[in-house]
């Protein structure tokens, strides 16, 4: 989902090496220099990969780096993002345990595991896992976004809203988490609001379809045919799946305020 995997990536690759966790991480210590600098290759290596959307062979060279190094828990974190991907669901939650299994400290893992849970539509599981990286970090803008999302994947709109609010607060850039409380704004019935925040996202990020998009919904409801059709060309021109109702209500996940909006410019009604 656009809104999962964005905030997944965002935090994929971190604490790749020199990390004691715990006592299962020890043996890290005694791998070579060389090993650490071949290791660091071909995490970049992965890492392009994931850039150029090649999944299948970013989790090779994942796999490859977690065969040299079993008990590093961020190669597990990052294969399992990949994994998400791929849409390999169940063994990118298996690789989320073992990194937890491996550093229950960090709340990256956690973060992540609830990003899969999400795309099983499992919402308790994942508002567990955000709650949990929250517990241990509870500055994470991320985690407060994700959390948004799973709540609205739960119809708990204005408990979205707040979790939102609060990413926001803390990430003031965090586009993502201002364009997701946009669109909760306007499912709660704040339209004018909702277009203010829609326009400043816009003015501020012109190539951002997904408010393109919604601007769009909003000024045809409201009458502003012109506008709309303007801001549909961008949209289009951006990023073509905002034309499928399917993609936009069951994979970037519209409240289905915004999606109903939407439907009347497509329908022309």
């Amino acid at each position: 989902m656009i809104r999962w995997l964005t905030c997944l990536l965002f935090v994929c690759f971190l604490w790749l090496w020199g990390i004691e966790p715990n006592a299962v991480a020890a043996p890290s210590n005694n791998r070579t220099s060389q090993q650490l600098r071949q290791g660091e290759k071909i995490a970049q290596k992965a890492i392009q990969a994931i850039e150029k959307g090649d999944f299948p062979q970013a989790e090779t060279y994942w796999t490859e780096l977690i065969s040299t190094f079993p008990d590093n828990p961020a190669l597990w974190s990052n294969r399992g993002n990949v994994r998400i991907a791929e849409d390999k669901l169940e063994d990118a939650i298996a690789d989320f345990n073992q990194s937890i299994a491996i550093a229950p400290q960090y709340p990256d893992p956690y973060l992540n595991r609830g990003i899969a849970y999400e795309r099983q539509q499992q919402w308790e599981l994942a508002l567990t896992d955000y709650n949990q990286a929250l517990a241990i970090n509870p500055e994470d803008s991320v985690a407060y976004n994700n959390r948004g999302n799973a709540k609205a994947g739960q119809e708990k709109w204005q408990e979205a809203l707040v979790d939102y609010q609060k990413a926001v607060e803390l990430a003031p850039d965090f586009s993502l988490a201002r364009a997701n409380l946009a669109l909760v704004t306007y499912q709660v019935g704040e339209h004018q609001e909702a277009l203010r925040q829609m326009r400043n996202l816009v003015r501020r990020y012109p190539m951002f379809p997904d408010m393109r998009a919604a601007i769009t919904a909003v000024l045809w409801v409201n009458g502003n045919q012109g506008e709309a059709e303007s801001n549909w060309v961008a949209t289009v021109g951006l990023d073509n799946r905002y034309q499928n109702l399917d993609w936009l209500t069951n994979v970037r996940r519209w409240p289905p305020e915004m999606i109903s909006a939407l439907e009347r410019f497509l329908n022309l009604t």
